[in-house]
C-alpha cells in the first residue's frame, strides 16, 4: 500500500502530557493532526487496550489514522491503522503478515545501515533519528543530525517515505523537512507544559510553520 505521512506526525505520551490517550488524539486532531500514534511503556496490556480503544475512537471522530506504537496485536484487534515498530520488536514482515496489506507499517532506524535496509523491508516507511538531543526516550540512539539526516534520503531517493523524529520543535522542523523528511514525529513540543489545553493551540502552529 502506498503511503505518503502528512507532514505532522504527532505521537501521544501520557507521562509528559497528564492525559489519557484518548483526550491527547482529541486535542491533538482539533489542532489538525491526521497521523497519531499512540506510545506506551508502563501500562498492562489491558489497560493499553482499553485506552487504544477510547482513543481509536477519538481519531475516527476526527477522520486521522491512529499508529499503534510496538504492539501489533494491540492494532490487529483493534482495527487500528497500523503499527510502528523499533529494532527489538516483532519483524516487520511478521507485522505484515499478521495485519495485511493494507495496514500502515512504520520502522525505526538509527543509521545510514539500518535505514538502507528498512527500506527493504514491507514498511510504508521509516523513521529515523533522533535528529536532535531528546528527552522523551530515557536511552535515546546517538544522534543522527540533519547531515545523518540528508545521507539517508539521498540512499533511498527521492520518494521512499522518511519520517524524522527527535527534538524537533516549531523553530527546527523546517530545516528537517528541507534535509529530506517527509514528515516530522513530534511529541514534546506538542504536550510538554503545564496547560493540557495549548496543545491544540500548539498543533495548529507547528502546522502553520511546515505547511506555509
Amino acid at each position: 500500500m502506498k503511503f505518503e505521512p502528512p507532514r505532522l506526525y504527532a505521537i501521544t505520551d501520557r507521562r509528559l502530557s497528564g492525559l489519557s490517550h484518548a483526550e491527547q488524539v482529541e486535542r491533538l486532531c482539533e489542532g489538525g493532526a491526521r497521523l497519531v500514534q499512540l506510545r506506551e511503556k508502563l501500562l498492562s496490556p489491558r489497560e493499553f487496550y482499553g485506552e487504544a480503544e477510547a482513543a481509536l475512537a477519538a481519531a475516527r471522530r476526527w477522520g486521522a489514522r491512529l499508529i499503534i506504537n510496538d504492539r501489533a496485536d494491540v492494532a490487529l484487534a483493534l482495527g487500528a491503522d497500523g503499527v510502528h515498530l523499533g529494532q527489538d520488536d516483532l519483524p516487520p514482515a511478521a507485522a505484515r503478515a499478521l495485519l495485511g496489506e493494507g495496514a500502515v507499517i512504520g520502522f525505526s532506524t538509527h543509521s545510514l545501515e539500518q535505514a538502507s535496509e528498512a527500506a527493504g523491508m514491507p514498511v510504508n516507511y521509516v523513521a529515523v533519528g533522533p535528529i536532535f538531543q531528546t528527552s522523551s526516550k530515557e536511552r535515546p540512539d546517538p544522534v543522527v543530525g540533519l547531515e545523518g539526516l540528508r545521507r539517508v534520503r539521498e540512499s533511498l531517493g527521492e520518494t521512499f517515505p522518511l519520517v524524522a523524529i527527535g527534538g524537533i520543535t516549531r523553530e527546527r522542523a523546517r530545516a528537517v523537512i528541507e534535509a529530506g523528511a517527509a514528515s516530522v514525529a513530534v511529541i514534546g513540543a506538542l504536550l510538554a507544559g503545564e496547560q493540557p489545553a495549548e496543545i491544540t493551540r500548539r498543533t495548529r502552529e507547528f502546522l502553520a510553520e511546515i505547511e506555509s
